[in-house]
């Protein structure tokens, strides 16, 4: 009888088995000999598809952010630039969420990323196109990218023990019920984002509101009093 042939080793099979790989053990986990074992291959067979292990990361990478919704961002969506960063938004943190070792190689940019990069310029393009200048477009853009993997790269909740005793009123009297803030992790966490997402998206409209026929020459002189200037 023939022998059942392996599946053949593709970049997509290595980045799902280094992606697993991520998601249960975290970066360290990833070598390249500890892919090829979890794969079933000789190390060599590897480096057919990527060079590096940083490349492999990077594809990894790449492929959560290909699974951010930027259907908002469409020029026949709906949608106004406001609601659509809010809704992409989101669905941002919900990837990151699903991955959150991979946070910190997200959190450097695109780089070369297909993926990345088209985040990157549907969010650009829809600022530019709701009207606001390209230099705070681009500011808008990297405003959003701080928020989103800032909040992903930690849990506020988890950085307090559910231990009612370590919490001594003598020493700390406002932090009575912090004990009861790990079992609520997500509730808090989720909470903080919104609400700061909400104060985040105020605050562009106020600035927004400035750029109007009738504000743009308040909004200049505001940004010449500090020292400021849109550049580009």
């Amino acid at each position: 009888m023939a022998r059942p042939r392996k599946p053949l080793l593709s970049r997509d099979r290595i980045v799902a088995a280094a992606g697993s790989l991520i998601d249960a053990e975290g970066l360290e986990a990833v070598s390249t000999r500890r892919l090829a074992a979890e794969l079933g291959v000789s190390g060599p067979s590897l480096y057919n598809h990527f060079r590096t292990k940083d490349e492999i990361l990077e594809a990894v990478a790449d492929a959560v952010s290909a699974r951010v919704d930027l259907s908002m961002f469409d020029a026949s969506d709906g949608r106004d630039w406001r609601t659509a960063l809010h809704d992409w938004a989101l669905s941002y943190r919900a990837a990151l969420a699903d991955h959150p070792h991979l946070v910190p190689v997200l959190a450097r940019g695109p780089g070369r990323r297909p993926a990345g990069l088209r985040v990157a310029d549907a969010v650009f393009g829809a600022m530019v196109r709701a009207g606001w200048p390209p230099a705070q477009a681009t500011h808008i853009g990297a405003l959003m990218r701080y928020f989103i993997t800032g909040s992903a790269l930690g849990s506020f909740a988890r950085g307090f023990v559910d231990d009612e005793s370590a919490y001594d009123p003598a020493d700390y009297p406002h932090l009575g019920q912090a004990h009861l803030l790990a079992e609520r992790r997500e509730q808090v966490d989720r909470g903080a984002f919104e609400t700061g997402l909400r104060a985040l998206l105020d605050g562009l409209a106020l600035q927004y509101a400035a750029l109007a026929p009738g504000g743009r020459g308040a909004a200049a002189t505001g940004a010449a009093a500090r020292g400021g200037g849109q550049g580009g």
